[in-house]
């Protein structure tokens, strides 16, 4: 019997809902072909299975909460009926082959401890803990004694998420301890008569803590500006024919994103990191821009990678995929992975002016207002002009002003002469 386990995808995911079986009991199944559906703080995954067989069972109801390392079905594979666990019981140090999960080696023990009252004193002495490599480094970095940890994997194996969640109590009992008021959670208990409960979805729930640890980490500063599209305008208008031949609509953020581009190879601080440990700042190689997309599910940010590589056309065409993607609910890891700066665009929704939260560890981040036409003083002459307002916030731990304005007007002479933009 071949057990599926909910794999360790990377990102800092360890846990998801199910939110869709795409098999059932009884039924065949290749190998790559779809088991399930999960929802996790970042993407809803299509899981694969790793082998051909019959599923045999499946663990958890939709709406299940799985944490990394759970067993989620099983498949016979025609192999005797033994669990993998039971399969290699007598080993001192196995890999779990069984499992879909990189997990690395565990440790196990074929010694036979006699019972005793002395429970605490059998397992911390006689009996070695069970638990993944990876699971000890966590609690050796976090100074944990991993035999005080309940495991909740398989025989009480200790698990990553079970060291995350021993530090996060013990972190919690401190922080209580020194000052009650200053932890003190929020909870409405009266509620009017037609209030609405609305449950938070998994990616609402990491909107709000990445909000939350990017206003408590970065010192946000801001700089406004309205940029004249006019000519940029134009020169839409004349390749209009153009996007029509390659299937594709050119809207202005592949412009501004080009723009960005630019005004980060002249002042590569925009696109940098801070090692707060080390106090070092990292200026980082690979221009990587994330675009921020509104959902049905909530905010998502799918990312343009090596954005400095790509032409006009092909940031249009990887833009319109991304977005697609997002909205159906299709985006991968990698897809959502390694930005380096982003990009809200508010104007869409018809709103003017607005000050973005830097989504962390990044440093800054621009946000696109209402294009309008407004009237400027021209040569003298009162003149209609097409406008476009910008924001940015930065970490003022990083980058001074001076440096957010060097690269704003960067951005603004750019995209106010579109041929100077295609030049570079």
């Amino acid at each position: 019997m071949f057990e599926v386990k909910f794999a360790d995808i990377g990102e800092g995911i360890h846990e998801g809902i199910l939110y869709k079986w795409s098999v059932d009991i009884g039924e065949d199944i290749e190998e790559g072909q779809t088991l399930y559906l999960i929802e996790t703080d970042k993407v809803t995954a299509e899981i694969p299975s790793p082998i051909d067989g019959k599923v045999h069972n499946l663990m958890f109801e939709i709406g299940d909460k799985i944490n990394v390392g759970d067993t989620v079905l099983t498949i016979d594979d025609g192999n005797s009926g033994e669990s993998f666990e039971e399969e290699k019981k007598e080993s001192t140090n196995v890999k779990e082959k069984g499992s879909t999960s990189v997990v690395g080696e565990i440790e196990v023990s074929s010694k036979v401890i006699k019972s005793s009252s002395e429970k605490e004193s059998v397992k911390s002495e006689s009996r070695p803990t069970l638990a993944t490599p990876v699971a000890r480094k966590m609690a050796k970095d976090l100074g944990i004694d991993i035999k005080m940890v309940k495991g909740t994997g398989t025989n009480g194996r200790v698990m990553k998420d079970d060291i995350r969640k021993y530090h996060e109590e013990i972190n919690s009992s401190n922080v209580k301890s020194e000052s009650k008021e200053s932890n003190a959670v929020t909870r409405i208990e009266n509620k009017a008569e037609g209030d609405k409960v609305i449950h938070m979805s998994e990616i609402r729930k990491a909107i709000s803590r990445n909000m939350e640890m990017s206003k408590k980490n970065i010192p946000h500063a801001g700089a406004f500006d309205e940029i004249d599209v006019t000519r940029l305008q134009e020169y839409r208008k004349k390749i209009a024919q153009v996007q029509e031949e390659y299937g594709v609509k050119i809207t202005y953020l592949p412009y501004i994103i080009k723009a960005i581009v630019n005004g980060i190879k002249k002042n590569p601080i925009i696109n940098s990191r801070l090692d707060q440990e080390k106090q070092d700042i990292i200026l980082k190689h690979d221009i990587n821009i994330g675009i921020a997309v509104d959902t049905k599910k909530g905010l998502v940010v799918p990312v343009i990678s090596d954005a400095e590589k790509k032409s006009i056309l092909e940031l249009a065409k990887e833009i319109e995929a991304l977005t697609l993607k997002a909205r159906e609910g299709k985006l991968s890891i990698e897809d959502i992975s390694h930005g380096t700066f982003s990009v809200t665009n508010y104007g869409s929704i018809g709103t003017s002016f607005g000050m973005p939260i830097i989504k962390y560890p990044e440093v800054a981040i621009l946000g696109i207002g209402r294009i309008e036409e407004k009237v400027r003083v021209i040569d003298g002459k009162i003149v209609p002009r097409t406008i476009l307002p910008v924001s940015m916030a930065f970490d003022h731990r990083v980058i001074d002003g001076a440096d957010a304005g060097r690269f704003m007007n960067e951005i603004k002479a750019l995209l106010e002469n579109p041929d100077k933009l295609l030049l570079n």
